[in-house]
């Protein structure tokens, strides 16, 4: 009767520590990438190369039943209708899947606000959240605050969260207003998101400190909400005042509302960048369909997922998290020049 070969067993950590020669224990510190200051660099370099060698992979199924682990987080993120979000859940699922993680996409149906439980129970089915400030709500309604939270584009020293991941923008703000200074406008106009959120709090804070008080220089404030009409309709009644006053520059909190303001200049006669200067947030791909194209800030919407995923693979493995801000950077395009004589 014929007979099959047996297949060869599968090895073990105890064969890895073996060919090593090390403990058990140090070969599961490396491998679990929890060995910096416990294991020599050489060791853990050898104990990788014998794991290699042997074609050793961790029983992740087994040593998940044993910490408790589903392997799988949560980001909370506003309507997905902005392209920024969508790079953001890139970014984060990205870096999650090479590390075995699932990443559930949890768009809050209004952009804002509470939403129902898509959980029976979020502690069983998550390991951890990861919520943008602007889906904040949406932590209440699942229970979130129970489990590891890393809060995208929140106020650290306030939003109930384990850790915070943030873009720079402070600097983002500081290169706009230097870059429209340096072309010699002094009369700003800022088209402001109507949205209770800190992210568009803190660029008001920011362009307001860098602005007001400077000689020579005047900043208003027209509010709109996220969307070109409302916008173009607040630039409009902005606008509408004598031209020796008006603003000959325009900084709007993010593209779509950039969109807004050049559309309602091309209705007042206004032509862009000679009239008024207009500049955005975000660097969608709206800000190079515009003509002329759009001076903006470009955010690293990939980057900022993947930092904000990787925040809370450290707070899972008891480390302590990058929260670093992420740079950003302006770049100058067609829809900014010198204000007219």
């Amino acid at each position: 009767m014929p007979t099959g070969s047996t297949p060869a067993p599968r090895p073990t950590s105890k064969d890895v520590a073996r060919a090593a020669g090390v403990s058990q224990a140090a070969v599961s510190l490396v491998l679990g990438d929890k060995w910096r200051g416990r294991v020599a660099e050489a060791t853990a370099g050898r104990i990788r190369r014998a794991a290699a060698d042997l074609g050793y992979r961790p029983n992740l199924a087994a040593r998940d039943l044993r910490l408790g682990r589903t392997r799988t987080a949560l980001l909370v993120v506003p309507a997905l209708t902005n392209e920024f979000f969508a790079g953001v859940y890139t970014g984060a699922a990205r870096l999650a899947a090479r590390h075995g993680f699932g990443l559930v996409l949890y768009p809050s149906p209004e952009g804002t606000g509470p939403a129902r439980d898509p959980f029976p129970s979020a502690r069983a089915a998550l390991d951890g959240v990861i919520a943008s400030s602007m889906a904040a709500d949406v932590l209440g309604a699942i229970h979130g605050d129970a489990l590891p939270v890393v809060m995208l584009d929140s106020d650290p020293d306030t939003v109930p969260a384990t850790a915070t991941v943030n873009l720079d923008l402070d600097d983002g703000m500081r290169q706009v207003a230097g870059h429209l200074l340096g072309l010699g406008h002094r009369r700003f106009l800022h088209l402001a998101a109507d949205v209770d959120s800190w992210t568009f709090r803190r660029r008001a804070v920011a362009l307001d400190g860098l602005l007001r008080g400077r000689p020579g220089t005047t900043l208003a404030t027209a509010r709109a909400a996220l969307s070109v009409e409302a916008a173009r309709a607040a630039t409009e009644q902005a606008l509408g005042g004598p031209a020796g006053h008006r603003p000959t520059a325009i900084v709007c909190d993010d593209d779509i509302m950039a969109a807004g303001a050049c559309k309602a200049a091309r209705r007042l006669g206004l032509a862009v960048p000679h009239d008024l200067s207009v500049t955005g947030f975000d660097d969608l791909t709206l800000a190079t369909a515009l003509d002329p194209e759009l001076t903006t800030v470009t955010l690293p919407a990939e980057d900022f997922g993947a930092r904000g995923m990787a925040a809370l693979l450290s707070l899972l493995d008891g480390a302590v998290p990058d929260t670093t801000p992420l740079p950003v950077a302006l770049v100058a395009r067609g829809s900014t020049a010198p204000p007219a004589a």
